[in-house]
């Protein structure tokens, strides 16, 4: 983050949306965005040619869980008109991936010098905009407590492939105690938009998970003795097919770093 990043962070969290997305135009706010801007939707990004973008589309419709598509940007239109007013998708994220043949080439805060006639912008929902909701039925959110990204885990759980794009499903986890995961599970399935219900509880090695303590993203969230790891669909799942996929050229968010819309959770 950049200097003062705990009194930004703090000033945010109470701040308008559009304040908020001000802060990340200036690149005066580089960090996760969980917390901010409650009750608005959040969404996991990824750029790339148009002459793909027919079978992302495709793959997001076939996998609605981890792909719940919820703006598509015209060809070469870096403004996404349908989710809110004046959202420059090359500026308004607070930091970017930058992918070149299916590897990381950079990590960046605008990509405007990026920016092609050719590019389409996908915004996916994320888990992110049903955490308020969650807090707000008193069902504790550790990641939040601690500061951190929920932990990320590639599973065993393939998606249903679309052309070039084809992987493994990949999930975020929140631990509970068993009635309060019942509880997010019944809350989480009102937001088909943000991944909806999880996709999984209980046993971590079901899916695929050998350790529950080293994440593939975000940081390592502990699970105490009297609770569940529970386990839903994430919107790094479009990303890890983006890049086994090799294009030539795809941005992406990074991990946790969301597109705040001015949509309704």
């Amino acid at each position: 983050m950049v200097l003062g990043e705990a009194a930004l962070r703090s000033e945010l969290a109470a701040a308008s949306v559009l304040d908020v997305r001000r802060e990340i135009r200036a690149a005066r706010f580089r960090e996760q965005t969980g917390g901010l801007a409650p009750g608005k939707l959040q969404g996991n990004l990824a750029i790339l040619p148009a002459r793909y973008a027919q079978d992302f589309a495709t793959f997001c419709q076939r996998n609605p869980k981890p792909c719940p598509l919820v703006g598509v940007s015209d060809v070469g239109d870096p403004m996404m008109r349908t989710l809110g007013a004046d959202i420059d998708i090359r500026t308004d994220v607070p930091l970017y991936n930058v992918y070149r043949d299916g590897e990381l080439a950079d990590t960046v805060a605008d990509i405007s010098e990026l920016w092609r006639d050719d590019l389409v912008a996908f915004v996916l929902g994320c888990s992110y905009s049903f955490d308020a909701t969650l807090s707000g039925a008193r069902l504790p959110l550790r990641h939040l407590e601690v500061g951190l990204t929920p932990s990320v885990f590639i599973t065993n759980v393939e998606t249903v492939p679309a052309g070039p794009f084809s992987g493994p499903l990949v999930v975020s986890m929140r631990p509970f105690t068993v009635p309060d995961a019942i509880r997010a599970i019944e809350l989480t399935a009102r937001f088909p938009h943000a991944h909806g219900a999880p996709v999984h509880f209980g046993d971590p090695a079901a899916i695929g998970i050998a350790d529950i303590g080293r994440p593939d993203w975000g940081g390592p969230i502990e699970v105490k003795s009297h609770e569940v790891p529970v386990f839903w669909a994430c919107g790094v799942t479009p990303q890890t097919v983006i890049q086994r996929a090799r294009l030539p050229l795809c941005i992406t968010h990074y991990p946790g770093c969301m597109l705040i819309t001015d949509v309704d959770a």
